[in-house]
């Protein structure tokens, strides 16, 4: 069965706040992990780790670029009420992340 595809619809003000959030989260994750791994901490999420073991911080870019790729071919097939739930999707692990790191990080220096 093809997937079900809608046209595409202009960019609303809450799915661009998303996104907007897509790209703050994501340089905040690899700047936040990169610091971190600097001042001794530890990737904990095990694709991340074997990511960063084969590639360093721009192998943590390349994989959060195809997510960001997916997202972007994944919005035109989900409805257009409900397209900002997919950079919605995408930023809020990682701005959990960026705010987790940026604790770690935090308690390690002071």
């Amino acid at each position: 069965m093809p997937a079900v595809r809608y046209p595409t619809a202009p960019v609303g003000p809450g799915e661009r706040l998303c996104w907007l959030l897509v790209a703050l989260s994501f340089v905040g994750d690899v700047l936040t992990t990169t610091i971190g791994l600097h001042l001794g901490l530890v990737e904990l999420n095990p694709v991340g780790r074997g990511v960063l073991a084969a590639g360093g911080p721009a192998g943590m870019i390349v994989v959060k670029l195809l997510a960001v790729a997916v997202a972007v071919y994944c919005r035109r097939l989900v409805p257009p009420v409900y397209r900002a739930i997919v950079p919605a999707g995408i930023a809020l692990p990682w701005t959990i992340a960026t705010v987790s790191n940026t604790i770690l990080i935090t308690w390690l220096i002071l």
